[in-house]
């Protein structure tokens, strides 16, 4: 029996080849298979969305993208290869890779990178191999590869790097492979190798090497035992500078022939008195072999119970405010409207392989009349009333001195006058007045003359002040009589004076 329509449809069904697994959530233009997504030379600007979040190998090589979206690669978990190399990548931000715990090889080859920030590579613990050849990083910061412990290969060559940090390899202590070739490499610290405890090879050819004091070591250690980490050809490591060793390989020049000269400052003139305002530059020549490292710095002034701030002779510049100053790098101090908090004393120094050099210098800052006023507190108002329709806050300085002054002497004339009207009242009235005012006198003379004990002073109902003769008491007062002995005028000696009357004429 022949199969009807509906089997049919369903044997041709069955007799298709099987879909790839992920096929069903592969990106637009993209190839998905197994575990693996294929993106590459697409032209993308972007990561495609739609990723399946199992893929484990991604490839997006040969593309245009300048960006890594943040999160863009959470859902990727199960990461194991990711390949970006070939990009326009400019930057990658601090834990762009976070959640890729499980990535083993990450290729950032042949991108624009200019530098690696410190924690750009954090969560990548399981990484074994990391390319960033190609690229156009210039410098190595400190710490930049501290959260790659299991990493293996680490590919540098093809940039511009200029300074390796002592620190900058900090953490790599599985690293096998350091390919730092093709770079523009001066010289390299004994202490930015020491992190790499497992190293088996060791690139170092095609830089600019310039062999004096500071390379002595790295010549030393190659002969030595370092040689086993390098290949034949890697031992080519060709002196660029002094002139006299250039071309000469380093394995060749012996130890006393690298010498380095210590520098030497110069700064004209030591004082310098700025105004407030203007802009100030202030050179510092040095001199030396290696060229100097040339640094200005602002001394901070120790306070009470801290100790002065010690000289930093690496890092950026500061304000006024910190202890750096704008510095060029040429040994140029650039100050620009110069106020009062940038008076004090600096400091420059240059600094190279052989030594370091430091020179004072003093800026003063001149202030005109009229700013050193306007730098002066406010002055408290001062306690005045308001003069009728007198507006007396509109008035000057000088003249509300004026009015105050004046109304302070007003007053002190004032409290002189009454004082003086009141000590003439009160000499009115204990002075006598003249005969037949305010007192009145008794004259009786038949009696014969009176003494002053006779006298007895009345006063009538009106207020006037009499004196009455009372003859009845004796004419001279009694005088007491001293217990036990004369008076003191007897015991010295001294005669007693003898009773007198006075006639008292009224």
């Amino acid at each position: 029996m022949a199969p009807g329509p509906p089997a049919l449809m369903l044997l041709s069904l069955l007799s298709l080849p099987s879909l790839p697994p992920c096929a069903a959530g592969c990106p637009a233009s993209c190839r998905c298979y197994s575990a693996t997504v294929e993106c590459g030379a697409l032209r993308l600007r972007v990561v495609p969305p739609g990723i399946p979040p199992g893929t484990q190998t991604l490839f997006l090589q040969d593309n245009s993208i300048a960006h890594l979206e943040p999160g863009i690669l959470a859902p990727l978990a199960a990461l194991r290869r990711l390949y970006l190399h070939n990009n326009s990548l400019r930057a990658l931000e601090p834990g762009a890779f976070g959640t890729q715990s499980r990535l083993l090889e990450l290729a950032l080859t042949g991108n624009q990178l200019r530098g690696l920030r410190v924690g750009t590579f954090s969560g990548l613990a399981q990484l074994r191999t990391l390319y960033l050849a190609g690229n156009q990083l210039v410098q190595l910061l400190d710490f930049t590869f501290l959260h790659l412990p299991r990493l293996q290969e680490l590919h540098l060559q093809e940039n511009s790097i200029e300074l390796l940090e002592d620190q900058a390899l900090a953490g790599l202590s599985s690293l096998a492979l350091l390919d730092l070739s093709r770079n523009q490499l001066g010289t390299i610290s004994r202490e930015a190798l020491q992190p790499l405890a497992s190293l088996q090879v060791l690139r170092l050819t095609e830089n600019p090497w310039r062999c004096d004091c500071a390379l002595h070591w790295l010549g030393a250690w190659i002969k030595e035992g370092g040689q086993r980490l390098l290949s034949s050809r890697d031992k080519k490591i060709m002196c660029a500078e002094p002139p006299r060793l250039a071309l000469q390989n380093l394995l060749d020049v012996s130890g006393s022939s690298l010498i380095c000269i210590p520098p030497s400052v110069h700064v004209e003139p030591l004082e310098v008195t700025a105004n407030l305002g203007e802009d100030l530059r202030v050179a510092c020549q040095a001199s030396g072999y290696p060229q100097p490292l040339v640094t200005w710095r602002k001394v901070a002034q120790p306070r009470k119970g801290h100790s002065p701030a010690q000289t930093q002779p690496k890092g950026g510049a500061r304000g006024p405010g910190g202890h750096r100053a704008s510095d060029t790098g040429s040994g140029m101090l650039f100050l620009t409207n110069i106020t009062l908090a940038h008076a004090g004393k600096y400091e420059c120094e240059a600094s190279n392989a052989g030594g370091a050099a430091r020179v004072p210098f003093q800026l003063l800052v001149n202030l005109s009349r009229q700013q050193q006023l306007q730098l002066l507190p406010p002055r408290p108002p001062e306690p005045l009333q308001e003069a009728g329709s007198m507006a007396f806050r509109a008035l000057g300085l000088a003249t509300q001195t004026a009015v105050v002054a004046a109304i302070a002497l007003l007053t002190l004339t004032a409290l002189l006058l009454a004082t003086l009207i009141c000590r003439r009242r009160r000499k009115r009235k204990k002075a006598p007045g003249p005969p037949g005012e305010g007192a009145l006198f008794v004259n009786d003379y038949s009696d014969g003359p009176c003494t002053f004990a006779q006298l007895e002073e009345l006063r009538d109902e009106q207020g006037h002040e009499m004196f009455v003769i009372d003859r009845s008491k004796p004419l001279f007062a009694e005088v007491p009589a001293e217990a036990d002995g004369a008076a003191p005028g007897l015991a010295q000696g001294l005669p007693l004076q003898p009773p007198a009357a006075y006639e008292i004429h009224c």
